[in-house]
């Protein structure tokens, strides 16, 4: 019983540790992203989720956006640009997985 029980606990840390995973993605996002407060929305969102990183215009019309974090906050900015602020109407977004820095603090519209 006893075994079993610290069985429990180790695999409950295992998954907590998983949870918090540093990760990094680049994301740019096309439609109509620009004039639409998607920048500031995107600081908004991410300061929120606890996640590093910036976003910037494109001169194509994209949106560029760096995010790091924890993993899940991180996928969930990404499920979010995916949608965007009201005005916003996104076509598509790109994700690159890039390896973690691990010293990125704050978020920052370029």
């Amino acid at each position: 019983m006893c075994c079993r029980r610290v069985f429990r606990l180790s695999h409950r840390k295992e998954g907590m540790e998983s949870a918090r995973q540093t990760k990094r993605v680049r994301v740019y996002v096309s439609g109509r992203v620009q004039g639409v407060f998607f920048r500031d929305s995107t600081r908004e969102r991410a300061e929120r989720l606890g996640v590093s990183g910036w976003v910037r215009n494109l001169p194509d019309g994209r949106v560029e956006a760096v995010f790091e974090g924890e993993a899940g906050a991180v996928d969930e900015l990404v499920r979010w640009c995916h949608e965007g602020p009201p005005h916003a109407r996104v076509e598509g977004v790109e994700v690159e997985e890039e390896p973690a820095s691990g010293g990125a603090r704050g978020f920052e519209v370029r």
